[in-house]
Parts: structure tokens; C-alpha cells; sequence
């Protein structure tokens, strides 16, 4: 990082672009930010819950121990985006600004808080939310094909019409799929939690 940029909030973000720096212990609470470009930077222990990211565009960066809940994303672009230890609940991801044609996707969570967020219809091939909490998010009509949801808990989370070919659920837990309802060809499920699957076959299960 070439300095370490550390604001009040009256003083946050005066330019149009970061490149390198790394914010700490920023709090943003309820602010908005417009068409501000962060390229390699890196953001700890910051809090932006309730604030408005309009036409922003964040390459390469790292988010961890910060409070995201009920961002506004409106046509913000993530290209190559790490959250971990985070919280981030409540956020429409649907508002971002999404590429057209996307082969892998350009947001990772790690250890992060997810609930009530919304992924409806999103073209994200390659998510990834690792051991994250997941609860009453919207995966419905999402492509979500090779994603890695490996010890995540998606607790009261919907999936319907999803693609979900080829994505990793080892260790996850709570999940509800409908098997006739998704796509789910070589999917991987630990065995135990997998016996969920079959709860929308109408079938009776005997020891």
C-alpha cells in the first residue's frame, strides 16, 4: 500500500480515485459516495451500514471486519472484490452493475454475515461464500454454476430455477432445494445433509 488513508467522515473520499491506499477504522454511517473509482485498496475495520456507493467501481479490493449492513450498490461494479470477517446483511446485489458476459464471478465472501440479501437473477458463475452465514437470502433464477458454498448455513435461503451444476456444498448446512425445482447436476453434498434433497419427491424413507 503506498500510505494509509484514515478520515473523519466529514473528510471521506474527496476524490474520484484511490489506487493502493488502505482505509482504517473509516466510519461512513449513512453517507453517499458517487462515481469514486478504488483500485488495490484495502478497507478494515470500517463501517459504511446505511450508506449509498451510486456509480462507484471497486478493482481488485479487500473488505474485512467491516460493517456493510444495508449498503446501496446502485450501479457500483465489483471486479475481482474479497469480503471477509464482514458484515454485510440486507444488501441488494441485483442494483450492482453486473458484466453482460461474465465467466467467473467478481465477488468472494469469507466468513461473512449475509442475511436477508438478495442475489435474484444474477449471473455469478464461480460465487463464492465460504463459511458464511447465509440466512433468508434470494438465490431464486440465479446462475450460480461452480459455486463454492462449503460450510455456509443457508438457514430459510430460497433457491428456485437456480443453477447450481457443479457447485460445492460440502459441510453447508440448512439448505432447502428443491431437487425437480433446480439444477443441480454434479452438485456436491456431504451425504448426511443431502438427505434434505429428497423432502420435495413425495417419498417415504425407512431405516
Amino acid at each position: 500500500m503506498s500510505h494509509i488513508a484514515k478520515h473523519q467522515s466529514s473528510e471521506l473520499f474527496v476524490l474520484s480515485h484511490y489506487s493502493d491506499d488502505l482505509f482504517e477504522s473509516i466510519k461512513g454511517v449513512a453517507l453517499q459516495f458517487k462515481h469514486i473509482t478504488f483500485e488495490r485498496c484495502h478497507f478494515t475495520q470500517c463501517d459504511f451500514s446505511q450508506s449509498d456507493f451510486y456509480h462507484c467501481h471497486f478493482i481488485e479490493c479487500v473488505f474485512s471486519q467491516c460493517n456493510l449492513s444495508v449498503l446501496s450498490v446502485v450501479a457500483t461494479e465489483f471486479d475481482d472484490v474479497m469480503f471477509s470477517d464482514s458484515k454485510a446483511i440486507g444488501i441488494d446485489w441485483t442494483k450492482a452493475q453486473w458484466p453482460q458476459f461474465m465467466t467467473q464471478t467478481t465477488i468472494k465472501f469469507e466468513r461473512c454475515l449475509l442475511d436477508g440479501s438478495s442475489f435474484y437473477s444474477l449471473h455469478l458463475p464461480d460465487l463464492s461464500l465460504i463459511d458464511c452465514r447465509a440466512h433468508d437470502v434470494d438465490f431464486r433464477e440465479a446462475n450460480l454454476s461452480k459455486a463454492d458454498f462449503r460450510l455456509t448455513d443457508f438457514n430459510l435461503s430460497q433457491f428456485s430455477h437456480t443453477n447450481l451444476t457443479e457447485a460445492n456444498f460440502t459441510d453447508a448446512l440448512n439448505y432447502q432445494i428443491d431437487i425437480t425445482a433446480n439444477n443441480v447436476k454434479q452438485a456436491i453434498f456431504s451425504r448426511f445433509e443431502a438427505m434434505s434433497l429428497l423432502e420435495g419427491l413425495d417419498i417415504q424413507l425407512v431405516d
